[in-house]
Parts: structure tokens; C-alpha cells; sequence
């Protein structure tokens, strides 16, 4: 018999369910049967994806950024008690799906209520250390408790030098079961023609998206070279618009985004952790734009910026003369690391 997996991940941007791809394609090889289980936008992401697999809707963390940068830490505050009761929701359900499918096993991608004491579960997250500011202590500790009730929690990056989550991803001491996957991507680098000088690649919550959308749609109508601009809206049906010298997408799948990054001189994006495994497995030249109050992005800027891998700015900062930058940085680099999910695997087969 074929063993069950359920894969949790959390809808926050498109990020978690992306880096879930390469992982459900693992299981699958490896013959075993994923069921996915998330919510919103990443949940109808990987329905396209993988069409032919179960899926199951998980109760929503609604989690929403605030309009300024700097109220984002208080509204994550005040929104605590609704995301902790949603947690406990996806806990409650979570047992319910392992018992009527028979679930042999657990993948969640920083979804904390997605375990199950009687069967080996795994987490998922690129932070170890949470940075949140002056409380970093207080985020990292609380998100080691959740954690701590997984058997394993994974790091997709790797444990040497070379590697991109930097302090985040690695800390001297910690209580975790921790194993360091190597960086996860969906995407292979192709020796394509050049199509589009810009492309640009959005996602994350709202309403932080369509302000940068916005911003940038506003700068790029007076670009002279080709874009490419990509909203990251997941709806039903794949839509095209072509204004002048941008070419505009709601969505891509997995295979055209592929195609589509390849062919694109230089990525303009939010330097969300996914989307860097992604640039430098496709050894992309970047430009980032944090999203404001997110301490995570604002750190991963800075450190692509201090290695002379991609320059960045400030949302409210951006023109176009800022990409001139880019001439002076050398591009992600190719982390080289074959994960062997065989021997990640072995948990589940444990009777």
C-alpha cells in the first residue's frame, strides 16, 4: 500500500506553496501519495499545478499587512489572538484528516497547527531565528515552541558557509531536530534568448502587493525596453494584457514562469525567501524592493546587497534610474545541492 502525505502549506503570498512543488514531485517519485492542504491563493496554485491530486481547504491565518510599513508588527500584534484561534481550528481538522485518509504522514510549511502526535510530522521554514526588531528574541522563542512539536523541522537551504538564509537559517544553539535540505525550486536554468529586458514578479500579502503593483506599472510605462510583468493574482483563468511595452499576466504556471525567467535579462521582485532560491537556482540578476516593515525581506535585501549579489531599495524609493545599479552587482549565484529525499523520506516509512 501506498502511503499517504498530507503537504500543508501556509497561504502567505505564493511563496510556501511554491517551494512545496519540488517536494510534492519528490513524494510522487518516490511513490508516495500527497494530499495538499492549504487555503486561498496558494491552495488554488497548487490545484492548477497538480490537478489530479486530493486537496482539502485548511481554515485560513488571514494574514494581512498593514498600509504602512511601520504599523505592520502592531497589527500582526493585535491579530494574534484570531491567528492563534485559527491554528488550534487547523489542529482540530488536522487530526480529523489523519483518521478519515488515513494519513501516514505530515509535510507543513509553517502552518503550526498541521501536526499529529501519533504520526511523524515535519516543518518546514527558512527561520530558525524570526526577526522582528527588538523582539526577535521573544518571535524566535515562540516560534521554537510551535516547533518543537514536530518530530523533524526542515531548513530548505544549506548548513555551510555558502548559503542564502544567513543568520536566520543558522544559529548556534537550538532544540530543534533540525536538517538543512539544500535551497528547493521548482525551476531549471535553460540557455534561452534574452525576450525581455525587465521582468517583473510580484506576490505577497495584500495590501502591500497592489501598492507596489501599482508604483510599478506607473514607472514602467515610460521604460523604453521590453517587460514583463507578472501580478501574481491567482484566478481562474490565465489573462493577458499587452500596453505599449509592457506585457501583463494575473498568473503563470510553473512551466511558462520557467521559460519566462530564463528568457528575462534582469528580475525586479520582493526579495521573499522563495523567490531567492529561485533567482540564484536560475543565477538571475535581481532588483528588490522589501516589503515595508517586513524584517525578514529588509534583512535578506541588505545581505544580497552586502555580497554584491543584487542592489535594493525602499518601496517609496523606486524609480527606474535605481536599476542602473544592478551593472554594478554580480548577480545570484548557483548554489549547487542535490536533496536526497529518499533518505528524508525514511521517517515515513517507520511502522
Amino acid at each position: 500500500m501506498k502511503k499517504k502525505i498530507l503537504i500543508a502549506p501556509l497561504n502567505w503570498g505564493l511563496g510556501h506553496a511554491t517551494r512545496c512543488i519540488p517536494i510534492i514531485n519528490a513524494l510522487l517519485q518516490h511513490n508516495f501519495i500527497p494530499i495538499i492542504a492549504s487555503d486561498g491563493a496558494a491552495l488554488a496554485l497548487l490545484r492548477k499545478e497538480f490537478p489530479k491530486l486530493q486537496t482539502i481547504e485548511l481554515p485560513t491565518y488571514d494574514i494581512r499587512y498593514s498600509t504602512k510599513g511601520y504599523f505592520l508588527k502592531l497589527k500582526l500584534f493585535l491579530n494574534a489572538p484570531r491567528i492563534i484561534k485559527a491554528i488550534k481550528s487547523e489542529h482540530k481538522m488536522t487530526e480529523q484528516i489523519v483518521k478519515t485518509h488515513q494519513i501516514d504522514g505530515i509535510i507543513s510549511d509553517n502552518r503550526f497547527g498541521a501536526f499529529h502526535k501519533s504520526v511523524p510530522s515535519i516543518f518546514i521554514t527558512h527561520q530558525i531565528k524570526v526577526l522582528s526588531g527588538n523582539t526577535t528574541w521573544l518571535s524566535t522563542k515562540l516560534h521554537e515552541k510551535y516547533i518543537m512539536k514536530f518530530n523533524e523541522c526542515w531548513v530548505p537551504d544549506t548548513s555551510a558557509s555558502t548559503n542564502l538564509t544567513g543568520k536566520m537559517g543558522h544559529v548556534n544553539q537550538s532544540k530543534l531536530t533540525v536538517k538543512y535540505i539544500g535551497p528547493l525550486s521548482r525551476f531549471q536554468k535553460t540557455s534561452a534568448s534574452m525576450q525581455y529586458d525587465v521582468m517583473v514578479l510580484l506576490s505577497g500579502p495584500e495590501p502591500q502587493r497592489t501598492i507596489l503593483e501599482k508604483k510599478l506599472l506607473l514607472e514602467f510605462k515610460s521604460f523604453s525596453g521590453k517587460v514583463l510583468f507578472v501580478k501574481g493574482i491567482i484566478e481562474p483563468e490565465e489573462k493577458i494584457i499587452t500596453i505599449g511595452n509592457l506585457t501583463i499576466y494575473n498568473f503563470m504556471t510553473s512551466e511558462l514562469l520557467e521559460k519566462s525567467l530564463n528568457a528575462s535579462q534582469l528580475i525586479v521582485a520582493r526579495p521573499g525567501y522563495t523567490t531567492l532560491m529561485d533567482l540564484a537556482k536560475l543565477g538571475k540578476k535581481a532588483f528588490f524592493i522589501p516589503t515595508p516593515g517586513q524584517f525578514e525581506q529588509i534583512y535578506l535585501a541588505k545581505r544580497m546587497s552586502e555580497k554584491k549579489l543584487a542592489p535594493s531599495c525602499h518601496q517609496e524609493d523606486f524609480t527606474l534610474e535605481k536599476l542602473l545599479d544592478t551593472s554594478y552587482y554580480n548577480g545570484l549565484n548557483t548554489i549547487e545541492y542535490q536533496a536526497d529525499f529518499g533518505k528524508l523520506f525514511q521517517l515515513f516509512e517507520r511502522e
